[in-house]
């Protein structure tokens, strides 16, 4: 999940069966841009920031860096993760958009399609959450952890699968991820978490929806991204 302090390392350990990093091409798409922030629509498979190895580089804050030199990473989604990612440009919009997510003064939305039929159409998940260490970058519920809640609903059901909404109350590190395999329903190709039949050709996990105040004035700023699975 993203909006945890950012660990630069936290995503570029070596993970059996993962395979090596291969960052997708393509130009920004720039979701909304003005003189305090930059929010980009991160594609899946590419890190936010760099990781401590040279080959992983390569990550949308620097090719962020590449279009406005002066931006900052406010959060962060993990790499295979797509969607909404938002820069600050000045100290100011970056403190002012960091204390809305410590203090949760925003909502998000997420679209993730999980192997199996939920039997609700709604529920609250929750579960606290720690580092397994043994299995970093895994996280693991457990009653020592810190706290962490997650809203979801059905949007639709095929003859595998569900498609959901979800409204993550905290921003636990990888928590939508370890919160619907809690329940038996892991994210398709979650490569961390996720059982063989549950494999697919990228994480369907999509950060949709993100509601913030502008760091200049207090604006309320609505910005959606599409999901693409």
């Amino acid at each position: 999940m993203t909006t945890q302090p950012i660990d630069p390392s936290a995503e570029d350990r070596p993970i059996i069966g993962d395979p090596s990093y291969n960052p997708p091409d393509g130009p920004l798409v720039i979701l909304h841009e003005d003189e305090s922030m930059l929010i980009l629509d991160k594609p899946a498979g590419l890190l936010s920031q760099p990781g401590m190895r040279p080959e992983l580089a390569d990550c949308l804050e620097a090719r962020a860096r590449e279009y406005c030199s002066t931006v900052t990473l406010v959060h962060r989604l993990d790499r295979d993760t797509s969607g909404i990612l938002i820069f600050a440009k000045t100290p100011t919009a970056h403190r002012h958009l960091g204390l809305q997510f410590e203090r949760r003064h925003l909502s998000k939305r997420y679209i993730a399609v999980v192997w199996g039929h939920l039997t609700e159409e709604t529920g609250l998940i929750d579960a606290p959450l720690r580092s397994d260490w043994p299995n970093r970058p895994k996280q693991k519920i457990c009653e020592t952890g810190k706290p962490a809640q997650t809203e979801w609903s059905v949007i639709s059901r095929d003859n595998t699968c569900s498609r959901l909404d979800l409204n993550p109350l905290t921003g636990r590190t990888h928590q939508l991820r370890v919160h619907l395999l809690s329940i038996g329903h892991p994210i398709l190709g979650d490569v961390l978490y996720a059982p063989p039949e549950a494999s697919a050709e990228r994480l369907h996990l999509h950060a949709t929806e993100i509601n913030i105040r502008h760091p200049e004035g207090g604006a309320h700023l609505k910005i959606s991204s599409p999901c693409p699975f």
